[in-house]
């Protein structure tokens, strides 16, 4: 790679004068833009060197590799000359011209407190949807799978048992996760929630029957009646509780003497927070909450087909602006009450979105003729089929324009479609073509009918548009070549052989698919393997030279012996860290043999500071073979056989 030449054309695509900060990773060029619009896409994406470009965090990032991006690095650093800046240095750039909207910063908290908890509420969701079929009549006949099988009965009893809980005690979720958010102590947090779904309360759900009918007890306080109403499936409430908690706890630890501070602050904190909420704080906030639920309800039930079509048309230019973060909140609220609300119509709009944007994608791959962009798609239009879209907007669609408006069309008509059924979700689920089994049994059909909608106009209009208006991408440079180099010494060639890689660590193998950064996810990298870790060691997965190295200490990159370029990236974007919670006695040139150990972090440290750990292996160069696999294994010690490399091409 001709470094100086890549850095000029990188230059000359996001226009020159135009990068105000300037920074990079183990595998990436991460710019701050002046102006973001002025990118020429259609150059980066035909350029050999460049693996492929996506922006995040306010941040425009370009996929070089390992070992050339730093040289590209430096040379785009003398011809803009740009300050050169830490990843961190970076992020607080890119954050600085975002800090003005209010708007976005309360989406992002909404987001931070309610993706931890996603999880517990899916398969909650899941689970429901389980029951509504094994308890629901007129699905496989008039009577209920109980009903024609008694022997579910109890099966049925306990699977609602355990779909219930993570809604019936959303609060103690919801403190735990936002009082950590707001600053405070998460087991606190968890705490005030146990206090609101307490069994001496009244139970949330019930709350407005018994006001209605005049058996809700009260506790006299000093004259004032305060109702014991409870707030199971309540989140807004808990949400306003919680940010009140942990003011409070920071408030006391600054006031309170340190040899006072660990008995008294936590009980400070929840006697008056406890106080405030059911005389104060609670009443108000449910009658905000019900107002919202009741204006959504009211919402969707007056615009109806019309209404939801509108949303359907503009649900993924929202999931491009980020304001789709703060729906679970909402959609959490409408299923919380399922009884009163009917169920949620935001979960299959999204579904209708996703599935129309990956069979936009999926029609792109039919279209190109260019190498990279097939790829890409093939993979990021599966990846939007099954829910996560980011990698086929951000990647094919929004890059080509057209894709993404006959993906947005085809939701709109989808979404029409839901509305005529009145197709709602009566659970948190994946939002893709399996979304069925979140929705209302009676409403499947007509579900299904709606996503065939989708994807047929979705494939059908992008495809049809395409051949008529899509230009063919220049010709890329051909694959496979049947060397590699190593980089300390570029007149040295070595034949790539069949060999296997073994793990770098132990712990659960999982897909690249499945991890949550594009560039892992969609292969751009490369092919290859991550592992959610076990330990703290990463040990070297065959005999080979250290061709990587950073003072972040977070990515390894090796040349093996038979010709396999590997990256060992330990967590998604821990380059920030710096270093930090990372140890290594290696360096960059150093030689290796396999099961040596490569360096240590801090697993917990790094989560804590609120990074995945995921740690991947990619063959960068798997171009130079026809097959990288990965060994069916659901578990890995370090040391065992993971990747398997073969059939270089001659």
């Amino acid at each position: 790679m001709n470094h100086k030449k890549v850095a000029e054309e990188v230059n000359k695509a996001v226009g020159e004068g135009n990068i105000q900060a300037a920074a990079h990773c183990a595998t990436r060029l991460r710019l701050v833009l002046k102006d973001p619009s002025k990118v020429d896409h259609a150059a980066l994406d035909n350029n050999e060197d460049v693996k492929g470009t996506f922006e995040a965090n306010g941040q425009f990032q370009i996929i070089i590799g390992p070992g050339d991006v730093n040289n590209v690095y430096a040379e785009l650093v003398k011809i803009t000359n740009v300050k050169e800046a830490s990843t961190e240095d970076l992020k607080a750039v890119a954050a600085e011209g975002k800090k003005q909207n209010p708007v976005m910063a309360f989406i992002k908290v909404l987001s931070d407190i309610f993706v931890p908890i996603v999880p517990a509420l899916v398969a909650g969701g899941l689970l429901m949807a389980i029951n509504n079929v094994l308890t629901s009549p007129n699905l496989f006949g008039p009577q209920s799978v109980v009903e024609m099988f008694p022997n579910f009965a109890d099966v049925a009893s306990i699977i609602n048992l355990l779909s219930s809980a993570p809604f019936a005690f959303l609060p103690i979720l919801v403190g735990f996760s936002a009082t950590r958010r707001f600053g405070g102590n998460a087991y606190l947090g968890a705490a005030i929630g146990m206090v609101m779904v307490m069994p001496d309360l009244v139970n949330g759900y019930g709350v407005a029957n018994a006001i209605t009918e005049g058996t809700m007890p009260y506790w006299n306080i000093f004259g004032l009646e305060v109702a014991q109403a409870g707030y199971q499936g309540s989140v807004l409430p808990v949400l306003v509780v919680s940010w009140i908690l942990a003011t409070l706890e920071k408030f006391f630890h600054k006031k309170i003497p340190a040899a006072f501070d660990y008995t008294f602050t936590p009980m400070l904190a929840i006697i008056i927070t406890g106080f405030l909420t059911f005389i104060i704080v609670g009443p108000i906030m449910r009658t905000v909450s019900d107002g919202l639920t009741d204006g959504l309800v009211w919402l969707y039930e007056t615009t109806g087909a019309v209404g939801l079509g509108v949303f359907g048309l503009f649900y993924s230019p929202i999931v491009i602006t980020g304001l789709h973060q703060s729906f679970p909140a909402i959609e959490t609220t409408l299923l919380a009450d399922v009884a009163r609300t009917g169920g949620s119509f935001i979960f299959p709009v999204a579904s209708m979105a996703n599935i129309a944007q990956g069979a936009a994608t999926l029609a792109i791959f039919t279209l190109t003729n260019n190498k990279k962009q097939k790829s890409l798609a093939s993979s990021a239009s599966i990846s939007a089929l099954l829910g996560i879209t980011e990698p086929a907007i951000f990647g094919i669609n929004l890059k080509m324009k057209f894709p993404f408006v006959c993906a947005m069309i085809a939701s709109g008509v989808a979404c029409v479609s839901l509305g005529i059924f009145h197709v709602l979700s009566v659970a948190m689920g994946p939002a893709s073509v399996i979304g069925f089994i979140s929705i209302a049994p009676a409403s499947i059909p007509y579900f299904m009918i709606s996503a065939v909608i989708s994807f047929v106009l979705g494939f059908g209009l992008t495809l049809a548009y395409g051949k008529k208006k899509m230009e063919v991408p220049v010709t890329e440079a051909e694959d496979g070549q049947a060397a590699v180099e190593i980089n300390e010494n570029p007149d040295q060639v070595i034949t790539a052989k069949d060999e296997v890689l073994s793990a770098v660590i132990s712990g659960k193998v999982v897909p690249l698919s499945q991890v949550n950064d594009p560039v892992f996810s969609t292969e751009m990298m490369g092919k290859g393997v991550a592992i959610i870790p076990e330990d703290n060691q990463l040990f070297a997965p065959a005999d080979g030279v250290l061709t990587v190295m950073y003072d972040s200490k977070h990515a390894y990159g090796i040349q093996t012996d038979d010709g396999a370029e590997v990256l060992i990236h330990v967590g998604i974007d821990t380059v920030n860290l710096a270093g930090e919670f990372f140890t290594t006695n290696k360096k960059r040139g150093e030689r290796v043999k396999k099961g040596e150990l490569l360096g240590t972090f801090d697993r917990e440290a790094i989560k804590k500071a609120g990074y995945d750990d995921t740690v991947m292996i990619l063959i960068t160069n798997s171009a130079a073979y026809s097959e990288v696999s990965v060994l069916d294994k659901l578990t890995v010690a370090a040391g065992d056989d993971l990747v398997a490399v073969s059939e270089a091409y001659a």
